[in-house]
């Protein structure tokens, strides 16, 4: 998958992990993409260790793991800006 098929997954990942954390009017298009594109990574991660298959490609799994990794993420950042 080229850098470009990471911005896409990447944006659309980070949105729908914003809102579904609440953190949709926190964020904007650059946070969006950038909280996706790591939350792929962290996600992919996870799905390894789980025996699964992280990042695919570009497609609706790909999507998928992104987005619990980019929910991942999310709630560890709220959780250290809580403690904080």
């Amino acid at each position: 998958m080229g850098i470009l098929g990471w911005i896409v997954i990447g944006a659309l990942a980070g949105w729908i992990a914003s809102m579904i954390t609440n953190h949709d009017e926190k964020m904007g298009a650059g946070a969006n993409i950038a909280v996706g594109i790591v939350g792929g990574f962290l996600g992919g991660l996870v799905m390894n260790l789980l025996g699964g298959s992280g990042i695919t490609g570009f497609n609706l799994w790909s999507l998928l793991v992104a987005v619990i990794g980019a929910v991942i993420l999310l709630w560890i950042v709220s959780a250290v800006k809580r403690k904080a």
